[in-house]
């Protein structure tokens, strides 16, 4: 891990086990709602030993990461492009997964010169979240974390692979996400779980976006994602001339098909 000081805060980066090094090329991970940069372990560190630096960043309020978290996509575009300028890093590939595939999305807009490929995991757009959900969500955050995994995960069990036999993919997701909202705080008078969703519900400039992205743009999609149906993707995927890649998974591609999310990453980065 690294720490670099963005807009007066400390932004926690994770380099995937090698020393920050700019002059390599580079490729920055954004996580999802109540997450943080572990979901990208495996493919940070096998592109961090394989010729990357990685900025696998912990958005701010999650993980590491000083608060408060930020009140837009838009917002964490800029914040994302100034973890960039703290870490002397000109261009990168970026990819998000959910709502950092947003994030990622706008990034690549406001900054179209310095990102050089465009990688969106479990996406959709519009991403709307439902009204029972929100209302779960800042109710009854814990069973709302239940929710969220038991449509995120779909299967009961994966074949044994990173990160190794005997791994609980709902129980551990269910830690992550219950310690990523105790760490988060209050927002607005919201629970980070809220917020994070609401911030994805509200996102409303995509199609503009994509108008502005110069980049070869991948999309790696579930097949049985409940949480981001891959119908919902169809005219984000036009406006960017996106390769779209389709996985034996639900939303939470890195976890249950860590395999080929790895060989579907390396395939976009050329």
């Amino acid at each position: 891990m690294m720490n670099v000081q963005v807009h007066g805060r400390s932004a926690a980066v994770y380099t995937g086990g090698k020393p920050f090094d700019p002059a390599l090329p580079c490729i920055a991970f954004v996580h999802g709602a109540l997450n943080d940069h572990s979901g990208w372990t495996l493919l940070a560190r096998w592109l961090a030993h394989h010729g990357w630096c990685v900025l696998a960043v912990d958005l701010p309020g999650h993980g590491g990461s000083e608060g408060p978290a930020l009140p837009s996509v838009e917002a964490c575009a800029d914040w994302l492009l100034a973890v960039m300028d703290a870490a002397g890093v000109q261009q990168a590939a970026v990819a998000g997964h959910s709502m950092g595939s947003l994030i990622a999305l706008e990034a690549a807009a406001r900054a179209p010169a310095r990102i050089t490929r465009l990688i969106m995991i479990g996406t959709a757009y519009p991403m709307q979240v439902s009204e029972a959900l929100l209302t779960t969500a800042r109710e009854q955050p814990l069973k709302a974390i239940d929710m969220v995994n038991s449509f995120s995960i779909s299967s009961i069990a994966s074949k044994p692979s990173y990160p190794g036999p005997g791994m609980w993919l709902h129980g551990s997701s269910r830690a992550l996400m219950r310690r990523t909202l105790r760490g988060g705080g209050v927002v607005d008078g919201r629970n980070l779980f809220e917020h994070d969703f609401r911030v994805c519900d509200a996102y409303a400039h995509g199609l503009e976006a994509a108008a502005q992205v110069r980049c070869p743009v991948t999309l790696i999609l579930g097949k049985a994602d409940q949480m981001t149906p891959p119908r919902v993707t169809r005219d984000i995927a036009a406006a960017l001339k996106a390769h779209v890649v389709m996985l034996d998974s639900g939303h939470h591609l890195m976890a249950e098909q860590p395999d080929a999310m790895l060989a579907a990453v390396r395939g976009a980065l050329g």
